[in-house]
């Protein structure tokens, strides 16, 4: 009896110890995770206390110079168009844009021709304008407001100049060659009645009555930089640049009958009446200086 009772002792003893044994066997280990070597190679974070690093937007350094543009929320590259009187192709070609749906909040643009904005920034540093007035829209824009010289003036031939100041007919005849380059003669782009005027607030232009298919005229010669549809609250839009210094836009249309990169002649039917993106059938018209909005009663005829 003693002896089998030995047995047993002995027996769950060596058992006891054969599930201690397995236990301790790094078959069953749990896995350990080392998470700084993990995250290290995953990238999603950095070693404790580590700040990441912040890249630069592009053109963050040229923040603040004159023909730049620093992109806001909300902003499309047709709009920042609109707004600095340029084409959004020329804005993406001067920027490098390989896709111009990609733009970031704080990223500068340039929104000048490249040697236009060079010689703005060289006019800023010395005080002098040695470049041409008609080379870029901020140049065209202080001349366009100058005041024009008579017609006596303007006929005097540069060499009855006094001989004392030689440099006095180049700085008169300057702007009066600019504002001539600049003058553009609008028409009505449609002989409907007018709905609402001009509001530097409520209404950026013109409300123009009509009929759907009502043709839309182009109210000067001019280059078409915009036809689409991708400003909101413009509908189906047509954007016209006539010079260095006046766009036009064309706004709810029903159809369009132009597309970008067409040179079109004033009066041409460039678009059918519609009331896209609006509560009825109208035309919104815009004439903007600069890429600001103006009254267009300031330069369209009477009627």
């Amino acid at each position: 009896m003693l002896v089998s009772r030995s047995l047993v002792v002995w027996g769950v003893a060596v058992l006891a110890g054969g599930l201690l044994a397995g236990c301790s066997t790094p078959i069953n280990r749990a896995p350990v995770e080392d998470r700084g070597t993990f995250a290290a190679s995953s990238g999603t974070t950095g070693p404790a206390g580590a700040v990441p690093e912040v890249k630069p937007l592009p053109g963050a350094e040229n923040a603040g110079k004159p023909g730049y543009y620093t992109v806001k929320p909300g902003d499309t590259l047709i709009r920042i168009g609109l707004e600095n009187g340029q084409s959004w192709k020329d804005i993406a070609r001067w920027n490098n844009l390989e896709n111009a749906n990609l733009i970031e909040v704080g990223q500068v643009l340039r929104v000048v021709p490249p040697a236009a904005a060079a010689a703005t920034a060289v006019a800023s540093d010395t005080g002098v304008v040695t470049r041409p007035v008609t080379s870029s829209p901020l140049a065209a824009a202080s001349a366009a407001s100058a005041p024009k010289p008579s017609a006596s003036a303007a006929s005097t031939p540069a060499a009855v100049a006094p001989a004392a100041a030689p440099s006095a007919p180049a700085v008169a005849t300057a702007p009066a060659a600019t504002a001539a380059t600049d003058d553009v003669n609008f028409i009505w782009p449609s002989s409907g009645s007018l709905l609402a005027g001009f509001d530097e607030v409520r209404n950026k232009g013109y409300d123009i009555g009509g009929k759907a298919g009502d043709p839309v005229l182009a109210a000067a010669d001019g280059r078409v930089v915009y036809a689409g549809a991708g400003l909101r609250g413009y509908g189906n839009l047509v954007i016209l640049k006539h010079n260095n210094t006046y766009l036009t836009a064309y706004a709810h249309n029903q159809t369009l009958l132009v597309k970008e990169d067409q040179n079109v002649r004033r009066g041409q039917k460039i678009a059918e009446m519609g009331s896209t993106d609006a509560d009825r059938v109208k035309l919104h018209f815009e004439i903007r200086r600069q890429g600001k909005p103006v009254d267009p009663a300031r330069y369209l005829p009477s009627r």
